[in-house]
């Protein structure tokens, strides 16, 4: 295949930084959207986590002619039927910051009772292989929600999501542990598989 790229089609530092690291081990070339000429996000008009995964992933390829990676993600909380889901990065406002977000989320769960704020986080993986296929692989994990942020490290939710299997928010987890039980962590394991099986198996 040559020297391969794989285009991270966001503009998410956060998530530049943990996906570069989880496909590390790839021999392919990652780069973001900074290291090219598009400047123009893609307006995500999906309903669900992967229409709006599959959109990004496949206009970013179809402009920049790179195989193209993109995720779309979120937090599912029970007590709020699901909410804030597709509009996780919008929740307060379309250019809300991370704590205003997190402070709107604690607002709406002050009267929720311990056991009902049970939450998971979400994520639907794409990747668009420009003139070719897309294919999508998703992963899940089950947590909760504390009354304060908790821990320095992450973005997001991660003060506020605290994971069943680890004890500890996202927010306290180093990137190695986070990557072993988060969804975007559980996803990319499984697109890492199917980028071996469908490129780098000749390699």
């Amino acid at each position: 295949m040559g020297n391969r790229k794989l285009l991270l089609a966001t503009f998410n530092e956060g998530k530049v930084k943990e996906l570069s690291k989880m496909l590390s081990s790839l021999p392919i070339e990652v780069i973001s959207l900074r290291d090219t000429s598009c400047l123009t996000p893609v307006e995500e008009t999906g309903s669900t986590f992967k229409e709006n995964a599959v959109l990004k992933a496949e206009a970013y390829a179809q402009i920049t002619g790179e195989m193209a990676l993109a995720d779309d993600s979120g937090l599912e909380v029970a007590y709020l039927d699901g909410r804030p889901g597709v509009y996780s990065a919008r929740f307060a406002g379309e250019r809300a910051t991370d704590e205003e977000n997190n402070a709107l989320l604690l607002k709406m769960l002050e009267k929720a009772l311990p056991a009902e704020r049970s939450a998971r986080f979400v994520c639907v993986i794409a990747l668009s292989v420009p003139g070719g296929e897309t294919y999508t692989v998703e992963g899940t994990c089950q947590g909760s929600i504390v009354d304060t942020p908790q821990g320095e490290n992450g973005f997001g939710y991660d003060p506020l999501f605290l994971s069943v299997e680890e004890g500890k928010t996202f927010a306290e987890m180093d990137l190695d542990a986070k990557e072993r039980v988060s969804h975007r962590g559980r996803a990319l394991q499984r697109m890492k598989k199917l980028l071996y099986e469908m490129f780098l198996i000749d390699n």
